[in-house]
């Protein structure tokens, strides 16, 4: 059996107190990795800094807003000063599903897109002294197929799709490698697809009927694996986590 060790590792996951982003950040402080998560608001980040530092290591956790720029720096500034370094970037902040006209684009345009963009551009200079560093964007599987209920999400994890193949090619010569995982329909409680259950029961027994809804640590294992050595030799790559949703 072959464990992932990220022991000594320092790890920042944005958007990390509920959901793939709880798992995701669960899942590094389980492999030994030191890590800090911020979410725009405070709820639930003083017990996610409690359980990450249940696993021994350093926690640290931040209110931020990742649409805004200057919160953002501050954030990544703030979490390396706290974990020593930065090691490993997760970016998966989402608004999720946003409204058709300008400001649900704009909000998927700012957090989707930009705040991905803004989070690696603070993290860079950290991530370079590392030697061994990566950085795991979290899109969607909507980013890979028509979306007509939600063409700004859609259209937002797509471009996180291209932007992660040009960022791994131009920071490949830094020793940063730059991956992306994009997830089916994945269900946890508060999250979209549990309040469809009970507020648009005919779509929600769509997706089941078409594959059952994964769980937020499906995507917590790949992401760990893709911050780990043992993805050494993997950059600019896509990894579908949907259990074969988009094959039916």
């Amino acid at each position: 059996m072959i464990n992932i060790d990220l022991s000594g590792k320092r790890a920042v996951v944005t958007g990390g107190s509920r959901g793939i982003g709880r798992s995701i950040g669960l899942g590094l402080a389980q492999a030994g990795a030191a890590v800090s998560i911020c979410a725009r608001g405070d709820d639930g980040l003083a017990q996610m800094q409690k359980e990450i530092r249940a696993h021994g290591v350093t926690a640290h956790a931040q209110t931020c807003d990742v649409a805004n720029a200057g919160a953002l720096d501050a954030y990544i500034e703030a979490a390396a000063g706290a974990l020593g370094g930065i090691d490993i970037l997760v970016c998966n902040a989402s608004p999720l599903f946003t409204s058709n006209d300008d400001a649900g684009w704009q909000r998927s345009i700012d957090v989707d897109l930009l705040g991905t963009v803004r989070a690696i551009r603070a993290a860079v200079p950290h991530l370079e002294k590392s030697g061994e560093s990566a950085i795991i964007n979290i899109s969607s599987a909507s980013g890979l197929i028509a979306q007509p209920r939600q063409p700004a999400y859609g259209a937002a994890k797509a471009a996180v799709i291209e932007y992660t193949q040009s960022e791994a090619s131009a920071l490949a010569a830094k020793g940063i490698r730059v991956n992306c995982v994009a997830p089916g329909s994945i269900e946890f409680a508060g999250g979209i697809w549990d309040r469809l259950k009970s507020q648009d029961a005919e779509r929600y027994g769509s997706v089941v009927a078409s594959c059952p809804f994964g769980r937020p640590e499906e995507i917590a294992h790949v992401a760990a694996f893709l911050a780990s050595p043992l993805a050494s030799w993997i950059t600019g790559q896509t990894i579908l986590v949907d259990g074969g949703q988009l094959l039916r």
